[in-house]
């Protein structure tokens, strides 16, 4: 191992910090986070292609799992949705949480084809967001090249790679090399 790709292992754990102590609504931490290695990305990377493959709507997911096999390691950041915050804001839809909460039991009970899994609560997805960003900004930071992935954080979910209960996630794949893998991305024929 290099010192640049014992940096990424590093940066990776700095960025699952970020994610963790970034602001939550209600101060209530629904985040869910894993950090693979280069090795251990291998059988996200199987699932996007096969996904990519037999999905037409989502070729891109091709690209994108090239992308995560050139990088050192991916960080995935998810949150467990049909949490509620439990002040009936009604972003999600609902009139009230319980509401909310009784839809997002049925729905759990059914088997969905989508990438993500919903009904989720509008709050705990900003929480997401603003730890996806923190985590986003501190490989900046360290100069760690980077990309955020709807594509590979949705496989992560579907494969359970965040546990049974996180409906959405992403994923920040990190490189260290003399030229950004991330920037020049090859559009799937």
């Amino acid at each position: 191992m290099t010192a640049e790709k014992d940096a990424v292992a590093t940066v990776a754990g700095l960025m699952a910090l970020a994610a963790r102590t970034a602001p939550k609504g209600r101060g209530q931490d629904s985040i869910v986070i894993a950090v693979l290695t280069k090795a251990q990305t291998k059988k996200l990377v199987a699932a996007m292609k096969s996904y990519g493959e037999a999905n037409e709507a989502y070729r891109f997911f091709l690209r994108d799992a090239a992308n995560i096999a050139a990088g050192d390691a991916c960080v995935i950041i998810g949150a467990t949705g049909r949490d509620a915050a439990g002040i009936n804001c009604g972003a999600c839809g609902y009139a009230t949480c319980a509401e909310f909460l009784k839809a997002a039991q049925k729905a759990k009970a059914k088997k969905d084809s989508h990438p993500y899994r919903g009904p989720n609560c509008a709050i705990k997805m900003a929480d997401l967001g603003i730890a996806v960003g923190s985590a986003a900004k501190t490989a900046q930071i360290h100069n760690t090249d980077n990309r955020i992935m709807f594509s590979a954080g949705s496989v992560a979910v579907a494969l359970g790679l965040l546990g049974k209960d996180c409906t959405v996630a992403y994923a920040i794949p990190l490189s260290a090399t003399g030229k950004n893998v991330f920037f020049d991305r090859v559009w799937p024929k």
